[in-house]
């Protein structure tokens, strides 16, 4: 509701990105998202339907393969040409909201020419004359308005991949633009990886710590002959827990070697855990 806000006239790009982050958090996102948005896009406000189509257009840039394969169904191809056929919203949907679905229709049959649905439900159009002709893309159209990028993005750092895609938007030829859909789209995964691999490390080293909390409490109560059986099976379970998180750890400095913060953040996490294995070894070997 406040990305498609029909009150606001410019873009609210921090809901928009929030609502994109929604999307691939939920396994179910891109099918509600679609839900959502064809319902906005249907929707009389022609500023809560153009925004809405702005919301999509960033959706389709940013929420990869399950998002695309949702919209080129039928199922939510035929909420947009709704929007165009007279038979149901055409008759009241503003021209510019109209123009603005054909140009979206007209776009994906360039970026996403394997997807056979996408090309009949255009060509359909065509044959009914709905769309007389094929709507001119502008060339800061051709992509979806971009979302703000994190610091960081690899556009910003790679160079050469950052001059090779502007290289590319100028093109007016097909193949220059899908290539640049291409590499956009192998930045966002690369960026996805690297977001998840930090995600791991965070949870990861969170869990030695509690562990490792946990263990020293049981294990204080384990010197004291204090400790009941219910928590020496605690304190057995957090053991084989603590030797499993070792080789996760290996294999998230492996992850991290280029990144000094992150690395001794793993390492420092790594003396932790040995300790707490080197005193559960001590105390048992002590009594």
């Amino acid at each position: 509701d406040e990305a498609t806000d029909p009150s606001i006239s410019e873009e609210n790009w921090e809901c928009i990105q929030r609502f994109c982050d929604q999307v691939n958090a939920d396994a179910e996102g891109p099918w509600f998202a679609l839900r959502l948005l064809a319902h906005k896009i249907q929707s009389p406000q022609e500023g809560e339907a153009l925004h809405a189509l702005t919301v999509l257009e960033t959706c389709v840039n940013n929420c990869g393969d399950r998002f695309h394969s949702e919209m080129a169904k039928f199922r939510f191809l035929n909420e947009l040409i709704k929007v165009l056929s007279p038979k149901y919203y055409g008759i009241w949907s503003s021209e510019k909201v109209k123009s603005r679905v054909t140009e979206v229709i007209f776009s994906w049959t360039v970026w996403f020419p394997q997807e056979v649905k996408i090309q009949d439900a255009y060509q359909m159009l065509k044959k009914q004359g709905i769309v007389k002709e094929d709507p001119k893309l502008p060339e800061d159209k051709i992509l979806p308005p971009p979302s703000p990028r994190p610091q960081n993005s690899i556009f910003d750092t790679d160079e050469e991949k950052s001059k090779l895609l502007a290289r590319l938007l100028r093109s007016s030829h097909p193949e220059d633009l899908q290539a640049a859909n291409r590499l956009i789209q192998s930045v966002i995964k690369e960026e996805q990886e690297k977001s998840a691999q930090v995600s791991r490390r965070v949870s990861t080293i969170s869990e030695v710590s509690e562990n490792v909390r946990r263990m020293d409490e049981l294990l204080e109560s384990y010197r004291r002959h204090e400790l009941s059986p219910a928590d020496q099976e605690t304190l057995q379970a957090l053991l084989q827990r603590c030797e499993k998180l070792r080789p996760l750890l290996f294999r998230l400095a492996s992850e991290a070697v280029a990144d000094e913060e992150a690395l001794a953040e793993i390492l420092q996490a790594n003396d932790k855990l040995s300790r707490a294995l080197g005193q559960y070894r001590q105390a048992v070997a002590s009594q």
